[in-house]
């Protein structure tokens, strides 16, 4: 099961590979803040408290956009974390702004 929170709305949705968790929080009507869907403006920025290893490698634009300290922390962006693999996940929308 994956767990959504977003400002004021959580959801736990099934988990479906090859969808970020961006778009499964939108499908979900979770309040998850947006602006690109590329990676740019960075604030579907998120912490995955449990089953990073479940998502897809991060990617160039999370690289630029949040860092290496950042990363380590668990940090993601939404729009390019993707589900790669089935499992227990937990992700919290943590915009900068």
């Amino acid at each position: 099961m994956i767990t959504l929170i977003g400002r004021t709305r959580t959801a736990v949705v099934e988990p479906r590979t090859g969808i970020s968790l961006l778009n499964l929080a939108k499908e979900a009507g979770v309040d998850w803040q947006f602006n690109c869907s590329r990676g740019t403006c960075a604030r579907c920025r998120c912490i995955v408290a449990v089953g990073a290893d479940l998502l897809a490698e991060v990617t160039d634009a999370e690289w630029d956009r949040l860092g290496e300290e950042e990363l380590e922390q668990g940090y993601r962006l939404g729009c390019q974390a993707v589900i790669e693999r089935e499992g227990t996940l937990e992700a919290r929308n943590k915009t900068y702004f």
